[in-house]
C-alpha cells in the first residue's frame, strides 16, 4: 500500500499540495474540484464509475481503478458491522473499496465484439451494457480524439450518465461530448500522460478522505 504525507487532511489540502508541487496544473484546479464532486456524488448515490482509455491511458485507467478498489494511502479497515458478516480471516484483511470498472479488460467480450461488430464501438458497448443513469464515465485520451472513447462518451450520455474526460491541452473531440474535461497543459503524448498520473492520484486522495476518513 502506498503512503504519503499528503494522506492527511481534508480533500482541499490535496489540491493545494498538488498545485504546490506542480504549479503548471493550477489552471486545472476548478475542473479537478468539479470532477471530485461529480464522482463523490455518484458514489454517495450508490452509483459507479466506468473508465476507459487506449495504450498508456488504458494502463492509467487500470492504475486509477486499482487506487479506488482498495486502500490507497489509508488501510480502509472494514466497519464492525461488515466484519461481523464475514469469516474472521476475511473481515480482518479485506478493505473498503469504491465501485469503479475499467472497461479495458473484458478480453472475451472485446475480441468477440471487435470481430463480429466494430472494434471502435467496444467501449461504447460495455458502457451501454454496464452503465446506468447516475453513473459516471471517465474517458482518458491524451489527444482527446480517441474515437472509441468518444463513442463511449456518447453512449454514456444516452444512458443518462455524467461524463468526465482527461486530455491534453486542446481537449480534442472529447471536450465537446463530455460534461467536464480536465485539460492538462501539454500536447506531447508522454508529457500529458506524466501529468495525468498526479491528477488522478490527487482525486484518489480526495475520494479516500471523503469516504474513509476514519
Amino acid at each position: 500500500m502506498e503512503t504519503s504525507d499528503a494522506a492527511a487532511g481534508p480533500p482541499s489540502c490535496h489540491l493545494d499540495n498538488l498545485i504546490r508541487r506542480l504549479p503548471l496544473l493550477d489552471p486545472c484546479r476548478g475542473d479537478l474540484e468539479r470532477a471530485f464532486k461529480m464522482i463523490r456524488d455518484a458514489f454517495l448515490a450508490r452509483n459507479k464509475v466506468l473508465i476507459c482509455g487506449n495504450g498508456g491511458s488504458a494502463a492509467d485507467a487500470e492504475h486509477w481503478a486499482g487506487e479506488l478498489l482498495k486502500g490507497f494511502c489509508k488501510p480502509r479497515h472494514l466497519s464492525h458491522e461488515d466484519r461481523e458478516r464475514l469469516p474472521l480471516e476475511l473481515g480482518e484483511r479485506l478493505q473498503g473499496g469504491l465501485p469503479i470498472i475499467p472497461l479495458t479488460g473484458f478480453p472475451a467480450l472485446s475480441t468477440a465484439f471487435a470481430n463480429d461488430v466494430e472494434p471502435e464501438l467496444t467501449f461504447a458497448q460495455l458502457t451501454w451494457a454496464l452503465g446506468r443513469e447516475g453513473d459516471v464515465l471517465i474517458g482518458m485520451s491524451t489527444s482527446g480524439n480517441a474515437r472509441n472513447v468518444c463513442f463511449a462518451a456518447r453512449a454514456a450520455r444516452g444512458r443518462g450518465m455524467s461524463t468526465i474526460a482527461l486530455t491534453g491541452e486542446s481537449g480534442g473531440t472529447l471536450r465537446s461530448v463530455c460534461d467536464l474535461t480536465i485539460r492538462v497543459p501539454s500536447q506531447e503524448t508522454y508529457l500529458v500522460q506524466e501529468l495525468h498520473l498526479p491528477v488522478y492520484h490527487c482525486l484518489s486522495l480526495m475520494l479516500e478522505d471523503e469516504f474513509f476518513s476514519g
